[in-house]
């Protein structure tokens, strides 16, 4: 049989990786295709650079338009990144009739919707394992993998920067902004990391991750986004000494009135699996009615990793290219016209157990006014840990782990709190999530 021809948009990180497995692996990846894939045609700007990565064997054009439009191309792989001309290439392929492999999450956090209707409308596939953790195939595993079950919630360390410097911030008792250097003279952050450390990056996946696990449409806008740029390194010990790490967590969990949508720093017990991922790997756990608690771990980012799931992406695509559009896997595992429209719950609305930590005057009766604010908000304490005063020290620290509670009435009792005369420094509030 003829192989299948792909055209190549980007010869970047992730295009030359796409190139050198592709090219390495290609007697294998035939075997497992049925038939050969073909990579004939790629764009890059400049054409110099590109010709050093793939010498005489591909043809070279700088316009990914002339790819997305090319007729004897029937799959464009899209490794552009960013939303504007990756957006028009990709529209322009489906409208071409052609499928499309991406490893742009933000293309489809922010367009998803958008191309997978215009893709269904013309029977073409969108195939996109490499947008969210990299080389671990968990878009399969919840399209897929998991079919049979009620998800009931995904929580996953999505970005290897952030969780980089997170570890070496435990390890080295480092503040934030000396590791984020170390970071970015290692190459871990870009030299500016705001997509990262903001929280933006891990936004996008979760948002993908949590309309494939429960069947809405990709909602990015709704999701509540905090990063790491304000965490310190004392919270960091004290969760600890109360048996908790830290990590930056995208979290969506479905509740009988909506689902919740959320990125942001947690303490998570040290027992579970995914508190001991460090460095740069990611790691997510899905929760499923029949199946339990799955993890699945591994490198979330780099050439080859992120070019495993393009290439296993291009393989599913090959096989099904010749089948009836009806009886393929959904873009978002539910068949489009069964989408839910339940609704992603404002964050105020969330239920979660919170960190708190209180700077307070080392004088009788402060503890007693705390507890007292959190009980009539209806907030029960899970722990606590008082920093013991130095000799002739007027302040101290108290450290109070709640049980499970709604976010707006945490947030009531911490404006009531921060309000007490003897709390003398903004209060410091984290979620925690036991992940059982």
């Amino acid at each position: 049989m003829k192989p299948i021809q792909i055209g190549l948009l980007g010869l970047g990180t992730v295009g030359s990786g796409v190139f050198h497995v592709l090219t390495r692996n290609q007697a294998e990846i035939q075997r497992r295709a049925g038939r050969g894939i073909a990579l004939t045609v790629a764009a890059r700007r400049d054409l110099a650079a590109a010709r050093a990565i793939v010498g005489d064997a591909v043809r070279l054009v700088t316009d990914p338009m002339a790819v997305a439009r090319d007729p004897a191309i029937e799959i464009v792989v899209e490794c552009i990144g960013g939303t504007g001309i990756a957006r028009d290439a990709v529209m322009a392929a489906i409208d071409s009739g052609k499928h499309v492999v991406t490893a742009n999450k933000a293309l489809l956090a922010l367009h998803g919707n958008e191309i997978f209707a215009a893709a269904h409308a013309k029977g073409v596939m969108v195939a996109f394992e490499a947008a969210v953790a990299g080389g671990i195939p968990i878009i399969k595993a919840l399209r897929e993998g998991l079919t049979a079950n009620r998800i009931e919630w995904v929580a996953g360390i999505v970005n290897g920067t952030t969780n980089f410097i997170l570890t070496e911030m435990r390890e080295k008792g480092l503040p934030f902004a000396t590791v984020l250097a170390e970071a970015q003279r290692l190459g871990y952050a870009e030299a500016d990391p705001a997509f990262d450390i903001d929280g933006i990056d891990a936004g996008h996946k979760t948002a993908i991750m949590s309309a494939i696990a429960f069947g809405v449409p990709v909602q990015f806008d709704r999701a509540h986004v905090e990063g790491i740029r304000q965490l310190e390194a004392i919270d960091i010990r004290y969760a600890e000494k109360l048996g908790y790490r830290i990590k930056l967590l995208g979290i969506t969990r479905r509740r009988p009135d909506g689902i919740e949508l959320r990125v942001h720093p947690t303490l998570v017990p040290m027992k579970r699996l995914i508190a001991s991922v460090e460095g740069a790997m990611n790691a997510v756990l899905v929760q499923g009615d029949a199946v339990g608690t799955t993890l699945y771990y591994g490198k979330g980012a780099g050439a080859e990793p992120t070019a495993s799931a393009v290439v296993a992406d291009l393989v599913d695509v090959t096989r099904l290219a010749t089948a009836d559009p009806d009886h393929r896997v959904p873009h978002l595992a539910f068949q489009p016209g069964a989408l839910s429209d339940l609704p992603v719950l404002p964050i105020a609305e969330a239920r979660t157990a919170f960190y708190l930590r209180l700077a307070v005057a080392d004088e009788a009766g402060v503890l007693a006014a705390i507890t007292g604010v959190l009980a009539q908000h209806g907030i029960s304490i899970d722990g606590m840990l008082q920093r013991e005063s130095a000799e002739g020290e007027r302040q101290t620290d108290i450290v109070i782990l709640t049980h499970v509670t709604r976010e707006g009435a945490m947030r009531a009792a911490m404006t009531e709190l921060q309000a007490l005369p003897t709390v003398v420094a903004p209060i410091v509030s984290l979620r925690k999530e036991e992940l059982a």
